[in-house]
């Protein structure tokens, strides 16, 4: 049965899903295809391009239109979309902040931060970076979502002083108010200071 990039793709996205990204190589990827690695390079020329397309695809969708009717409704919406993408697959947020990085995978997401910044009245330059500010708050609190859940999983989350010098007082325990903390919470409460901050500038806009 001849190999499709379809397959490839959905072979690389369920070994992610299992194992994470640190066991995504291509000798692996080829193994659960029962193909020989060069085979894959038909598809995908390095795993770069291939990292690429999986960030396409966990990113399909995100880009929509949203369905709020204000400016700060669209970003939020956009901001909490974003993020249920990238929490939808393990090592999610990591994979997409590496290919953002690298400038291969599409930038459709920041351009609907930057679209809806546009509507709320921002200056071109000022939506782009705004953009910009939503992609990275986005991806950075997922990013350490993700790999403090991973953590926890393992019973690796723990308080220890910040380097051997150093005495906190705090013994080496589990780390409680990391495992308690709800990162929805924080999750909302960055993604209101960011719309907070939009607001502001807006105002100073139409006051000067």
């Amino acid at each position: 049965m001849q190999l499709r990039r379809g397959d490839v793709l959905d072979g690389a996205m369920a070994i992610l899903d299992e194992y994470g990204l640190g066991d995504l190589t291509m000798r692996k990827l080829a193994t659960s295809l029962g193909v020989q690695p060069g085979a894959l390079y038909w598809h995908f020329p390095n795993k770069q391009t291939l990292l690429g397309a999986m960030a396409d695809r966990i990113l399909d969708g995100v880009d929509a239109p949203p369905t709020a009717q204000t400016w700060d409704g669209a970003i939020t919406e956009l901001g909490y979309r974003f993020r249920g993408a990238l929490l939808a697959h393990r090592d999610g947020a990591e994979l997409v902040a590496a290919t953002y990085a690298s400038r291969l995978t599409t930038s459709r997401a920041r351009d609907a931060f930057v679209a809806a910044a546009l509507d709320a009245g921002l200056s071109r330059a000022h939506a782009e970076l705004t953009g910009y500010a939503l992609l990275h708050y986005v991806l950075g609190h997922t990013v350490d979502e993700q790999s403090r859940l991973q953590l926890a999983e393992l019973g690796a989350l723990t308080r220890g002083p910040i380097s051997p010098a150093v005495t906190t007082g705090t013994p080496a325990t589990s780390d409680d108010d990391l495992l308690d903390g709800d990162p929805a919470v924080r999750f909302e409460f960055g993604l209101t200071l960011l719309v907070d901050g939009v607001r502001r500038r807006l105002t100073e806009r139409t006051s000067s």
